[in-house]
């Protein structure tokens, strides 16, 4: 598989690196953690990243504004299903790959590698530029780091794995990582978030059956100077919370015309539900695209229903 892909990207002078809508930072450090490990490989191709940016992860490199590209291998990252791959149309490029770590949705890929045991999709470039000819230096080696540091919440979830470990030690001796430094630009954040953070906390409902839920408006994000992606990038601070197994936000996109679905777990598998709604993602970490506020009503219904048949079984999911 690494070789098959190593080849493709050798054959083309002409790669686009995409991945999902809604960038969060292991999307964002895979695709250009594998842009420049490419360039740094074959100077002389031209290798675009896409999609629709987010300023709060600009440190991780600037994305590419492209027109349709002849002759192209497309890469997609971190995105297991066509709906919801950002700023690429597949009918474009003459090979695609699929580099994702999460649950098998749809193919549409020539090559696909897929493992979903993986904590992130940059523990998937790691593994690929280590088995190949791929070339890696200080600079990739950081956004590698954190991608993984952000899909395992600093190795705090369960898809932190002995393997994982093991690489990630290996990398930051290697290429002496400076790790207060690589984490700054992660988690430094404006008094505005601290403040939305705070409103949340004061103003999360919880359901009988321990769903924390929370909807926020356009009115509410605009007191508090923060864009629609603020409250997701957030969510994972709210775990931990006794009287709480599943906790979501709602959070209104007006720029897309819907509203983002931040969902997480302590113990319920809630990809399969949020399939439903036109979402998925990790077992214990999901998310979703509804229309309107009043959908959400019925999210949180079917959560409540998932956490009281998870409590009446007295005891954990498979692979928790």
């Amino acid at each position: 598989m690494y070789s098959d892909i190593y080849k493709l990207i050798e054959e083309y002078d002409n790669i686009v690196l995409a991945r999902h809508v809604g960038v969060d930072p292991d999307a964002m450090a895979s695709v250009m953690a594998l842009h420049d490990s490419i360039l740094l490989t074959f100077p002389k191709k031209k290798v675009y990243a896409v999609g629709s940016g987010s300023n709060r992860f600009s440190y991780f490199g600037k994305l590419d504004k492209i027109d349709k590209i002849e002759n192209a291998l497309l890469i997609v990252l971190d995105t297991p299903d066509i709906r919801r791959i950002d700023g690429v149309n597949l009918a474009d490029y003459k090979k695609i790959v699929k580099i994702d770590h999460h649950p098998f949705v749809e193919k549409y890929g020539d090559i696909e590698y897929i493992d979903d045991k993986a904590s992130s999709a940059s523990e998937l470039v790691l593994e690929l530029i280590n088995e190949t000819q791929l070339l890696m230096d200080k600079n990739i080696a950081g956004k590698i780091y954190l991608g993984i540091v952000s899909d395992t919440n600093r190795f705090m979830f369960n898809n932190s794995t002995g393997k994982t470990f093991l690489e990630v030690a290996k990398m930051v001796q290697e290429y002496k990582l400076e790790i207060d430094k690589l984490y700054e630009p992660l988690y430094l954040r404006p008094l505005s978030e601290v403040k939305l953070e705070g409103y949340i906390g004061l103003n999360l409902e919880v359901t009988e059956n321990g769903v924390a839920y929370i909807r926020l408006t356009k009115e509410i994000l605009d007191k508090y100077k923060v864009d629609a992606a603020s409250p997701g990038n957030m969510i994972n601070n709210f775990n931990y919370i006794n009287e709480v197994l599943v906790w979501t936000f709602f959070t209104e996109d007006v720029k897309n015309e819907n509203i983002r679905v931040s969902v997480r777990s302590r113990g319920p598998v809630i990809n399969t539900l949020l399939v439903n709604y036109n979402g998925g993602g990790h077992k214990f970490a999901s998310g979703a695209r509804i229309k309107t506020m009043e959908e959400s009503n019925d999210i949180i219904k079917d959560l409540d229903k998932l956490c009281k048949e998870y409590k009446e079984r007295g005891e954990n999911d498979e692979n928790k």
